[in-house]
């Protein structure tokens, strides 16, 4: 029973510390779009794809339909800070 709950205690660590080293870059979007603006933060693997998860977050928001989402989702930001890789 001690070994079981050990080695569960184990297993759960081992995928908390996994999923806390995947995230290597954090970055906070804001984008204006249609006369909305709404800023939003992701993290990724790497600057460019926690970039890309905000932008998409920001734009969830402000776009009304999927044509708009890949109009906002291609519309530059008007402000990108990243921390990490």
């Amino acid at each position: 029973m001690v070994l079981t709950t050990l080695g569960i205690v184990l297993f759960l660590g081992y995928i908390i510390y996994s999923l806390m080293t995947l995230s290597q870059a954090t970055c906070e979007v804001c984008i204006t779009f249609h006369g909305g603006s709404e800023c939003r933060s992701a993290q990724g693997a790497n600057a460019e794809e926690a970039q890309r998860t905000a932008t998409d977050l920001a734009c969830h928001f402000l776009a009304s339909s999927m044509a708009d989402g890949i109009v906002c989702g291609n519309t530059r930001p008007t402000k990108v800070t990243c921390t990490g890789n």
